[in-house]
């Protein structure tokens, strides 16, 4: 891989005119020497506002592009480009990655990620989409995770206010079937894409949520309540660490908690430091209600003794820093480590070919960033903001995403966060003309 992934997006009221403008873009890129020519991989994501028409668009993109083997994506209430956001206005974006067909294999209901060492491709990790009503998707995403080899998987829940579709076409190797829907557009479960080993990516979590309170552990729990938090009851905790009382006017404290969440790290987890932020291992969950009889606090998820918990809010500014963290992590393991740059002045021609090799050797050829979809520009300050971050920070590289109800990162769900996986190879050899 040594080609930027061309990519292409549009808002139209019309799907057929933004499918249009969108095809001129990838075309107009593909004739370029820097852009792959053939990619084999197609990535769509549109906004509910097309996804009605989902089948006949993925029909009209596949005749459109017939060297593009393979589709997969779904619906968001907004899709993500580079420097740009779609937020909930009918648009979609695209990303064609230049992936040997042999390094990337579809999977749905209809055909399954194989188990590692079954089958003959050996998956690193997998973009996973998926419908937010699968049953356990906590547990399903762990299993999934298992199935490669890294034990890492990359994506984003389904958000949609109608149809909840994913696409998922295989042009090279049809799994439909008899009776099966063969149109590439279904609804449920999870589907995705999984990459073998000679893709190179790296993949970063950012929370857009801070601690309020110390971490605690909770020491009593039934299901999704927390009874105890250190021993103390849970909502005599949570007003305390509000400020609040739920005697006489209660609307301040309600106001207060409806902001109010949780961060939750596993039981047996190291208490962490605070640093002012979550880390990646955090799963941000919603407060749902209290229970003033139990004084307890009802979550999102269940609780066992033994987790972690610490009380946060929403904060744009530490989801601005946070963001630019990761993107810098990114850059810093692009770039050439000190030791291997050339002495100041040197005209020896190994140690000048030695520095030209690590400074251009890898570069992002593209990129999927998948949001919260409470989280969009105007959380970060305005429109376009958040994807303006990112392109600050790498460049305008070729990019496409969505705005979901869940991110997916290494094995587990999360709430108020953004996951950016770029894909990375080499900028010499293979070079076209």
């Amino acid at each position: 891989m040594t080609k930027l992934f061309p990519s292409g997006h549009a808002t139209h009221p019309q799907w057929r005119m933004a499918a249009a403008l969108v095809l001129a873009q990838l075309r107009a890129q593909m004739a370029l020497p820097g852009y792959a020519r053939e990619p084999s991989l197609g990535l769509l994501y549109i906004t509910d506002h097309y996804a009605n028409d989902a089948a006949p668009l993925l029909e009209f993109m596949t005749q459109q592009l017939p060297d593009v083997k393979a589709w997969c994506g779904t619906v968001g209430i907004g899709v993500a480009a580079s420097n740009v956001e779609y937020f909930d206005e009918p648009a979609l974006s695209v990303l064609l990655c230049d992936v040997p067909p042999a390094q990337w294999r579809l999977f749905s209901g209809i055909a399954p990620l194989p188990r590692v060492g079954h089958g003959f491709f050996s998956a690193q990790t997998a973009l996973v989409h998926a419908n937010e009503f699968t049953p356990d998707l906590g547990d399903v995403l762990e299993e999934m995770a298992q199935r490669t080899n890294t034990g890492h998987v990359f994506g984003g829940v389904t958000a949609s206010r109608g149809p909840q579709v994913q696409f998922s076409l295989d042009l090279l190797r049809q799994h439909a079937r008899p009776g099966d829907d063969d149109s590439g557009v279904f609804q449920g479960g999870l589907s995705g894409v999984a990459f073998g080993p000679e893709v190179q990516w790296m993949s970063r979590v950012t929370q857009g949520c801070r601690p309020i309170a110390p971490w605690g552990m909770v020491t009593a729990a039934h299901d999704n309540l927390v009874l105890e938090l250190d021993g103390v009851p849970a909502l005599d905790a949570l007003l305390e660490t509000l400020g609040v009382t739920l005697e006489g006017d209660t609307q301040p404290a309600i106001r207060a908690v409806g902001e109010t969440m949780v961060g939750l790290l596993e039981a047996g987890s190291h208490e962490p430091h605070s640093t002012g932020h979550f880390g990646a291992e955090t799963r941000v969950r919603h407060i749902l209600g209290l229970d003033t009889t139990r004084r307890g606090v009802a979550l999102a998820e269940p609780v066992e003794v033994g987790t972690l918990l610490a009380f946060c809010q929403r904060h744009a500014g530490s989801a601005r820093a946070d963001l630019m963290r990761i993107c810098a992590e990114i850059r810093e393991e692009l770039e050439p480590e000190e030791n291997v740059l050339p002495v100041s002045g040197s005209t020896d021609p190994e140690n000048i070919a030695a520095y030209e090799q690590t400074t251009l050797s890898r570069r992002i050829l593209g990129a999927i960033y998948v949001s919260g979809s409470e989280r969009s520009g105007e959380f970060f300050g305005g429109s376009n903001a958040e994807l303006q971050i990112v392109r600050r920070a790498l460049g305008d590289v070729p990019l496409t995403g969505f705005f979901a109800r869940g991110e997916i990162a290494a094995h587990r769900l999360y709430g108020y966060a953004g996951v950016l996986t770029v894909f990375v190879g080499s900028t010499q050899s293979g070079a076209e003309p």
